[in-house]
């Protein structure tokens, strides 16, 4: 009597020492904030430019053919969307592991014992029917199907199918924002190409007015109204200036190989009008309120799905503290000889079974597990929190960027203007010896870079037009 009731303490003691080990430990957690100010400066409506289809914001129609192109041809685009398909069948993967999972299985073999065995010896003197030994000798044929199922009562594995469906949702929007940053991308750079081509035009065109100076000083010096110091100095800038010509020829040559590269082919010339560069116009921006951002920008939502999975991983770590509970069922037909299988119930078998089992030596693991899913939850939080911020710092940074620009244009303008009419000047000046040649180099070499810092400057406010759009969310839908 003694040892019995010992035995049902050790039983019990055991039982309290496994459901004891169930219970997860608390962990502190992070919420994300998500708080951004109301606007990013005052006078502001919802009108938002992201709103808008790329091909609406962009008008060129040969830079729409390019990414157009690029949408269909890029590499890494397809990539990405070849890992989509992954996180598809992730999510289904994982929606069949808490399905019941039914296998069918056939089989056949045979046994021959020996007689003077314990099963010998019990076929010997046992028939299977009046008169009829067991057959020696003996077939094994069997035909059944056969369930296993863990009952999920803790919600890991639909957890675990929810955060991997969560997961393929950020999987979308990483590809929509690739698509974002690819549009940017290709808009930039061709915008890049327009640039350099007028570069180019300006380069040649001061190659020319350069070359004539030049035959004005060596005739001069035929003269004997200036010295062979000077002829040098205006052959030295003409040869400078014709190798700024190469300098952006191998540019343009770049730049192009570029853009074919985001389009997904072999090099060859971009189709583009840079006749009309000069005449571009920035569109009206309307960048709505911080809050849409969160809505617009792919990278965010992202973000934020992330940090659902990362949540749910958390919950399926806890649920590996407390007991599965397993089910496994199987039923069919088995006889030693093929012609019996149809007689039932004499053929018929079937099991039934469940399990419980709960974690109790190896905790360390599933703690440690438990441990890095919370950190990585926290982790996203951080990563959560840091994107929207980044945002919110992009488009402020571009809406100066745009303002500080148009007013930078419209006096670099007016520099290259007031240059260019000094060139004629010092040309007049230098004829009548009234200015030296260095006055005509120097004035020449700044009317030179205003009118390439004019281009860069129109560059870079088409380049702002670009990123604003990319800041705001806009390209992807």
């Amino acid at each position: 009597m003694r040892n019995r009731l010992k035995y049902k303490h050790i039983v019990v003691a055991s039982v309290l020492m496994a459901f004891s080990a169930c219970t997860a430990p608390e962990l502190a957690q992070k919420v994300a904030n998500t708080d951004v100010p109301d606007r990013y400066y005052s006078d502001q409506d919802t009108t938002n430019t992201a709103n808008m289809q790329w091909r609406e914001y962009f008008t060129d129609p040969y830079l729409v053919s390019l990414i157009d192109t690029a949408l269909s041809n890029n590499q890494e685009l397809n990539i990405t969307l070849q890992e989509i398909e992954i996180a598809r069948n992730e999510v289904s993967a994982k929606k069949g592991e808490y399905l019941p999972s039914v296998n069918l299985r056939a089989g056949t073999g045979v046994d021959k014992v020996g007689r003077y065995t314990r099963n010998g010896a019990l076929e010997a003197n046992t028939d299977i029917e009046p008169g009829r030994e067991f057959p020696e000798p003996l077939g094994d044929f069997m035909v059944g199907a056969y369930a296993t199922w863990e009952v999920d009562v803790w919600r890991k594995l639909r957890n675990s199918k929810k955060a991997a469906l969560t997961r393929y949702l950020s999987s979308v929007d990483g590809k929509n924002f690739m698509v974002t940053n690819l549009i940017a991308e290709i808009a930039n750079s061709y915008y890049e190409l327009l640039a350099l081509d007028n570069q180019l035009d300006i380069v040649k065109q001061n190659i020319v007015i350069q070359t004539g100076a030049l035959k004005i000083v060596k005739l001069q010096k035929e003269a004997a109204r200036v010295t062979e110091l000077a002829v040098r100095k205006f052959e030295a800038e003409v040869y400078h200036t014709r190798s700024l010509q190469f300098d952006i020829q191998q540019k343009i040559i770049e730049t192009e190989n570029r853009i074919n590269f985001l389009v997904g082919r072999y090099p060859q010339s971009i189709e583009r009008d840079s006749k009309t560069f000069n005449d571009l116009l920035p569109k009206q921006i309307h960048s709505g309120i911080p809050s849409q951002l969160l809505a617009n920008r792919p990278d965010i939502r992202q973000a934020e799905l992330e940090l659902e999975a990362s949540k749910l991983d958390v919950q399926v770590a806890r649920a590996r503290f407390y007991p599965s509970v397993g089910i496994t069922a199987g039923v069919g037909l088995q006889a030693f000889n093929p012609s019996f299988l149809l007689k039932a119930p004499e053929s018929l078998l079937y099991s039934l079974a469940g399990d419980l089992m709960a974690p109790l030596i190896n905790k360390n693991e599933i703690r440690a597990t438990y441990n890095n899913a919370n950190a990585k939850q926290i982790q996203a939080v951080f990563n959560y929190e840091k994107t929207i911020l980044g945002a919110f710092v992009e488009v402020a940074n571009q809406l100066s960027n745009i303002e500080n620009l148009k007013q930078s244009y419209d006096l670099k303008a007016k520099e290259v203007d007031a240059l260019s009419q000094s060139i004629s000047i010092s040309n007049d000046l230098f004829k009548s010896a009234r200015a030296d040649y260095m006055e005509v180099l120097l004035t020449q070499r700044d009317a030179l870079e205003s009118k390439f810092e004019l281009v860069e400057t129109k560059m870079q406010q088409m380049n702002a037009m670009v990123n604003i759009y990319k800041a705001l969310g806009g390209g992807w839908n």
